[in-house]
């Protein structure tokens, strides 16, 4: 901004009213550009100083008006952008406090009570508004209404009641006003209603909004001269501070869109920015994602040559933003010229005047740049940084005797801030005000949260944000991100929230399909694809109902074009949606029906086999068709191993386990069985033995690479079945299961000859690079070595994607059979860290085999074994397996080296590491001298031995997941 001839006063200096005389004063040249909506061709074009008149002239109107007292809230119920800010800054000027309305729903019930709450709060106020706009203000309220026309229509007519006082430049005269020169009187108030309930309203003081004005400008430097873009509504606290407030302190120019013209075509986005050499604007995470996918699905020859060398920084919150598209996001602006980090995740709220704290790490580097700091600590959302100037951050968590004390470094607790950016009071809400600060003055957030050792902040979710299930808590933000990744492009948009079940909260999902009218196979596809997904990550199905005959403008969105899961719930509960959810629930009867004639068709085999699985399984028959996989039906490794034992059971045989991975539908199986059957010659004993091939399909088919899983030390590959169900991503997965397991089955003599075999058995079902291999534990070791060996034999790079899965490249083996048991034990979760603790170590391991098996069936968990199928002399030969693939790695020391490697780090076992912080630095670490590039980190949540379990296992897949992508697979 140009250094003014005139100095400041101590009120100018703490009153937006002086803000915009002294730009329009000094700033002739800079101007707002408007769009209309549907016009993104021909701006409006307003200067600073036009603004600063016409708003004195309206200020006189508004001062005309019977009501208007000093200082009182004025409602603006307006749409345009320019009507907003016009009459936002004519209220100012007439010493009247300005609010700023959110769009009114469309359901009559929820607008007609949100008006009454409101004119009752602010206790029966002005209100502008357009001609328009009247018929949604029907119903009881006390709001005096007044439209922009008639205000000028009196100014034209009756210019006598007109009375041109200039009440804001009569103030500044006034130097003993202590209370307007320390920027503590009441500026504006800003709606928000949190989650549910009335509308609250933030009380914001001129010193407020101009600190965090000054406080966000610090966080970078921006180009001398260039513009600011906003598409959001000025309801919201990031548009008209963020934004408008900001650009006006800069000295800077203005361009304004409408929300809907950029969300309809995010191309535009980019047009304006290059158009107008844009230095600064604001895009929420979801619309980040569409931008990235809009790009990348236009040809060639559509996509501009855009300049965005003036574009600086966006900054992005509202919402968690996902590392990897942050990382898309910037990588697709660099290459039009933008700065390299413009990608700039920050966290505020109305409460903190919009950003406070905003992330200062190059988005950029998430793609490419092993020391970037989301990448490097395995963030699949972006770390949010530090406070800006003007406020502080602490994380607080609750003590056994009630009291709260500071959180250590990365542990979660409640967020809470103060400082000269954070609000004091909500607006004639003393309660609320109480609730929202600590006695010693921090405002709760309400957000759960970690501050790791360098300062940075990170959010895990909304306190009160979740799904409760039968008693059972999942994180709102959780549920909804495996509903989108499972659907992905299938719909235009999906929402996931709760509403009231029989007898307890139950997960409703609603999609609005690309096509209205779609065909009755993807109808059931994507029905499939969501119930998967809520019962993966919750163990519970979900209410699933199209929106296809609804229109969109009936979703409850928020400025900032989120959907409002508190709102959706409501309107489902007032049966708003029942059409919607017969309809579809007659779909899924009419597919079912059909699927039953199938099944009325089976041979008795088959037959007996479907009530196998759905007795298995605890579902109705005519949900599963001869060919339906086991993995789509949610089939967990424990289901697998309960089926065994009932075909064992009903057959009088000895089933191999592998034999049903491998054959997961009914009629497959049907054929397997009947095949063994022939093999065994009327046997009544085991059946006969079957060629061993290491190669078990998860998941048959996809487009993308195929993952390739290498099991743990217990040598089996049932603890990757729930990873290969939630990573429902288009992509084949095959494991890799040890030799030992069958009948007259020897185990492997060697390293090197095991991983020959497998090298063997990848190769014969996929010739061809590029190769994506994961080794959970001991699996790592081996994955390692496959990797070297299909590198070696392409004489390249054809592995593309090397996991590690929380195993170091130097172990010190314990040659010991009962230390074999009680780590399979641990993965089998027959026995849990508690029940191993309790044990006398040095006692055990000295034990006979015999001795130490009995001693662990004392603390083991019965009903576990029991649910497992497994008698004593099944875990005896799984020990004896498990003992036999540790005698084959003692020694082993690696060599050699591997293009990339991607680690996945839990808490690892109190007898290898005291800290996972020890178990990162000092041991997994290590790789870094087995790879060419410095391994990739990622952070999972859960012990080694619970990593890949049911509570954790979605947290992994998403990891799993984006690391895949982030190697370009």
């Amino acid at each position: 901004m140009d250094t003014l001839e005139k100095p400041w006063s101590a009120i100018e200096r703490h009153c937006l009213q002086s803000l915009l005389k002294r730009q329009s004063e000094s700033e002739p040249q800079r101007n707002f550009l408007f769009y209309s909506l549907g016009n993104t061709s021909n701006p409006k074009e307003i200067s600073y100083r036009t603004l600063y008149n016409r708003a004195r002239n309206n200020s006189a109107l508004i001062r005309s008006l019977e009501r208007f007292r000093d200082g009182q809230p004025i409602l603006l119920h307006l749409s345009d952008h320019w009507d907003t800010i016009l009459w936002f800054w004519s209220i100012l000027l007439a010493n009247g406090v300005p609010v700023v309305s959110t769009p009114l729903s469309n359901v009559d019930e929820h607008r007609h009570q949100h008006l009454q709450g409101l004119s009752s709060l602010l206790e029966s106020p002005i209100c502008i508004t357009r001609t328009d706009f009247l018929p949604l203000f029907d119903g009881s309220h006390t709001f005096r209404l007044h439209t922009i026309e008639s205000l000028l229509k009196n100014e034209i007519t009756r210019p006598d009641r007109v009375t041109r006082l200039d009440c804001y430049e009569e103030r500044l005269e006034c130097h003993d006003d202590e209370v307007y020169a320390s920027g503590s009187e009441l500026a504006i108030l800003m709606l928000t209603s949190g989650s549910t309930g009335n509308a609250k309203l933030v009380c914001l003081t001129h010193r407020q909004v101009l600190a965090a004005a000054e406080g966000k400008a610090s966080i970078r430097r921006l180009p001398d001269g260039r513009p600011f873009l906003n598409w959001i509504g000025l309801d919201h606290v990031a548009a008209l501070i963020e934004i408008h407030i900001q650009a006006l302190q800069l000295g800077v120019g203005q361009v304004h869109v409408h929300a809907a013209d950029i969300t309809s075509s995010p191309r535009l986005f980019l047009d304006l920015l290059s158009t107008h050499h844009v230095s600064s604007s604001f895009a929420p995470n979801f619309f980040i994602a569409k931008l990235v996918s809009a790009i990348e699905a236009s040809s060639p020859s559509d996509q501009c040559s855009w300049d965005l060398s003036n574009l600086t920084k966006i900054t992005s919150g509202g919402e968690a933003n996902d590392t990897e598209t942050c990382a898309a996001a910037a990588t697709l602006l660099e290459r039009y010229g933008a700065a390299r980090n413009v990608i700039a995740p920050g966290f505020g709220m109305t409460e903190t005047c919009a950003g406070a704290m905003y992330s200062s790490f190059s988005a950029v580097e998430l793609k490419r740049a092993t020391s970037d700091y989301d990448l490097k600590n395995g963030n699949n959302v972006s770390s949010l940084g530090k406070c800006i100037p003007g406020i502080d951050m602490r994380i607080t968590v609750a003590t056994s005797k009630g009291n709260t004390k500071l959180a250590l470094p990365n542990e979660p607790g409640n967020l809470e801030v103060r400082g000269d950016l954070v609000f004091d009071r909500y607006y004639r809400n003393s309660k609320a005000t109480t609730e929202a600060f600590t006695s010693d003055g921090w405002f709760r957030t309400g957000d759960q949260a970690i501050v790791d050792s360098e300062g940075n902040l990170s959010l895990l979710g909304r306190a009160k944000d979740v799904f409760n299930l039968n008693g059972a808590k999942f994180a709102s933000a959780t549920i909804q991100r495996a509903v989108e990744q499972a659907v992905g492009t299938q719909v235009i948009r999906v929402i996931s929230f709760p509403s009231r079940g029989a007898h307890t909260e139950q997960i409703t999902v609603a999609y609005i399909p690309q096509q209205r009218h779609i065909r009755a196979e993807d109808f059931i596809k994507i029905d499939e694809m969501i119930v998967q997904a809520c019962v993966l990550c919750t163990g519970h199905r979900p209410v699933v109902f199209s929106m296809a005959e609804k229109p969109s403008s009936l979703l409850p969105t928020t400025t900032l074009g989120k959907i409002s899961r508190a709102k959706m719930s409501s309107l489902f509960e007032e049966g708003l949606f029942s059409q919607d959810v017969d309809l579809h629930l007659e779909t899924v009867r009419r597919f079912r029906a059909q699927q039953q004639r199938m099944n009325n068709s089976a041979n008795e085999a088959e037959a007996l086999l479907i009530e196998d699985f759905t007795q298995t399984l605890r579902i109705a028959a005519d949900t599963i068709g001869l060919d339906t996989p086991l993995f789509e039906l949610g089939c967990t490794s424990m289901n697998f191993i309960q089926l065994k034992r009932r075909i064992d059971t009903r057959l009088g045989t000895a089933v191999p386990i592998a034999t049903l991975m491998k054959n997961p539908t009914v009629r497959s199986m049907a054929i397997a069985l009947h095949s063994n059957s022939i093999r065994s010659s009327g046997s009544s004993g085991p059946a006969a033995e079957v060629d061993y091939d290491p190669v078990l399909t998860l998941r048959p088919g996809g487009s993308k690479t195929p993952l390739w899983l290498v099991h743990p030390g217990g040598g089996e590959v049932l603890v990757f079945v729930g990873l290969a169900q939630h990573l429902n991503d288009d992509r084949p997965i095959y494991a890799l299961r040890a030799r030992g397991f069958e009948p007259e089955e020897e185990p492997f003599a060697s390293i090197a000859e095991a991983v020959e075999i497998y090298v063997e058995a990848i190769r014969k079902r996929q010739p061809q690079g590029p190769y994506a291999l994961a080794g959970y534990s001991y699996g790592g070791m081996l994955a390692f070595e496959i990797a070297k060996k299909l590198n070696s034999d392409d004489e390249g790079t054809s592995v593309r994607f090397l996991g590690c899965i929380d195993r170091p490249p130097r172990v010190i083996m314990l040659m010991n059979w009962n230390w074999s048991l009680l780590n399979l034990a641990q993965f089998l979760d027959v026995a849990t860290e508690e029940c191993v603790d309790s044990l006398e170590k040095t006692e055990f391991l000295s034990m006979s085999r015999e001795e130490a098996l009995q001693q662990l069936l004392k603390v083991a968990d019965g009903s576990q074994m029991e649910e497992l199928g497994r008698s004593e002399p099944d875990l005896v030969r799984w020990a004896d397996i498990a003992f036999s693939l540790q005698t084959i790695a003692d020694g082993y020391y690696p060599d050699g080296l591997v293009d990339a490697m991607d680690i996945f780090h839990a808490i690892p076992p109190k007898e290898v590491a005291a800290s996972r912080e020890e178990w990162v630095t000092k041991h997994l670490s290590e790789w870094n001298d087995f790879c060419r590039t410095e391994p990739r980190f990622h952070r999972a949540e859960g012990t080694h031995y619970t990593m890949l379990g049911k509570d954790y296992i979605s947290g992994f897949s998403t990891t799993l997941k984006d690391a895949l992508k982030a190697r370009g697979l």
